[in-house]
């Protein structure tokens, strides 16, 4: 893991857009993840790629948008989709800086399936 002297495209005032997968939020029936990570350049939350949906990986590929932070208590590292390269730190975004450290991983709690493990993408 390295740190860049400069990472690009990065909007560091820009909140995230929940404690969750957004797009997890509004599936039906609503998804669950396991991991949860930030986009850099809008604040969309979305969910790992070992998650079932994959969709931190979606946005990025929908939206131009190749950076991601980690959204997990205690985890500060980037993640650039475009060059598969993992920078140990980077610029402050806006907080909060993780999910609420209350909140379960996998989750939501109430919507992980007993089996979670065999659905997970490795």
């Amino acid at each position: 893991m390295s740190t860049p002297d400069v990472i690009e495209p990065i909007d560091p005032t820009m909140a995230p857009s929940g404690p969750g997968c957004a797009d997890c939020e509004v599936a039906t029936p609503k998804g669950w993840w396991f991991h949860l990570r930030r986009c850099a350049a809008c604040g969309h939350v979305g969910c790992c790629d070992s998650s079932p949906s994959q969709h931190a990986r979606g946005h990025a590929a929908g939206t131009g948008h190749p950076i991601v932070r980690s959204f997990e208590p205690g985890e500060e590292w980037f993640y650039d989709f475009t060059s598969d390269t993992t920078y140990a730190g980077g610029p402050e975004l806006a907080s909060p800086q993780h999910h609420p450290e209350d909140q379960s991983a996998p989750g939501p709690a109430d919507r992980v399936p007993t089996d979670w493990v065999r659905h997970l993408h490795r």
